[in-house]
């Protein structure tokens, strides 16, 4: 019977996904040489070739490929097996790493911690890192966290056998104007009525990429006057009048707008980004997990039915 040897499988796995030997090897604290030398001895004791030469670099076989496809469902069944054992030691109350971008911590994350810690039953301890979406996956992928928050526009494929997702909020962006603009006040205001204003938005990653397809989708391609990445940044600049911004409903609550900041609910645009939670396949079973999301979820039913009142009110 072929021997299947689960540490040397999660090696090959890592290389697949980060594409070079000494890019698994950072990822899992090795040696190159150890990394290659596991792998040929995985090769050998089941009989097929795993990597093949290509340049200075080794690609993987289409046994390979095989392979990793089984070993998927044998990962997401220990997964299982590891979140029952954990639930049977340790109930809800075990540890939960979260890995989340910036605005869902304060909009999403830490009302969950919140939440939990009301319920009288006692509650997982929850860890939060803050992380970018591509980053959040690696995390989630080495084991460094146990649920990860991300767009939707960056998350794996449904199909990714490595992960589960679940959808948790379909986040509204709304346009920030100086409150002095002669627009602040129009009514039913359109994306597309902003066509010719300078726009502030980061020069590269996820929020340049969702206002320009946002902006394009409206007609037209935006005049891109300042470049910021940070919200409290981008709102002080057009608070100051240097430009509009569209801004995630989620980020405009945590940052509290000034007085001079006008929000502007786009009525017939209807922009929206997607949050999505996603953790490795199999653990969704563990309690400590499952309190963890159904918490999140709870927060972000709740966030999906109070932002659009609180915006149209502060208008």
């Amino acid at each position: 019977m072929t021997e299947w040897d689960v540490k040397k499988l999660r090696i090959l796995r890592t290389l697949r996904d980060r594409g070079t030997v000494t890019a698994a090897a950072e990822v899992l604290l090795m040696t190159p040489s150890a990394v290659s030398q596991q792998l040929t001895n995985l090769s050998r004791q089941l009989g097929v070739p795993l990597l093949e030469a290509q340049g200075r670099r080794v690609r993987l076989t289409d046994a390979a490929h095989l392979v990793l496809r089984h070993a998927e469902a044998v990962f997401a069944q220990l997964e299982r097996a590891d979140a029952e054992l954990t639930g049977y030691l340790r109930g809800e109350a075990g540890l939960v790493r979260v890995g989340a971008f910036s605005t869902a911590v304060p909009a999403l994350v830490v009302p969950a911690v919140r939440l939990l810690r009301t319920d009288d039953r006692p509650g997982p301890e929850v860890r939060v890192r803050e992380a970018e979406a591509a980053q959040a996956y690696e995390l989630l992928s080495a084991g460094d966290v146990d649920l990860a928050l991300s767009l939707a526009a960056h998350a794996p494929t449904a199909r990714d056998p490595r992960f589960t997702l679940l959808p948790l909020l379909a986040d509204p962006l709304d346009v920030a104007l100086p409150a002095d603009h002669p627009l602040a006040g129009a009514p039913g205001l359109r994306l597309a009525d902003l066509a010719s204003e300078p726009w502030i938005f980061g020069g590269s990653g996820p929020w340049s990429e969702i206002t320009t397809a946002a902006c394009e989708a409206a007609g037209f391609v935006p005049e891109q006057a300042h470049s910021a990445s940070g919200w409290t940044a981008i709102l002080a600049m057009v608070e100051a009048g240097m430009g509009v911004a569209l801004v995630p409903r989620m980020a405009s609550a945590a940052d509290r707008c000034g007085g001079g900041v006008a929000m502007r609910v786009l009525e017939s645009d209807r922009p929206q980004r997607h949050v999505v939670a996603a953790v490795r396949q199999g653990a969704e079973r563990g309690p400590a997990v499952e309190r963890v999301l159904a918490a999140l979820q709870r927060v972000a039913r709740t966030a999906a039915q109070g932002s659009a009142t609180r915006i149209v009110q502060q208008n």
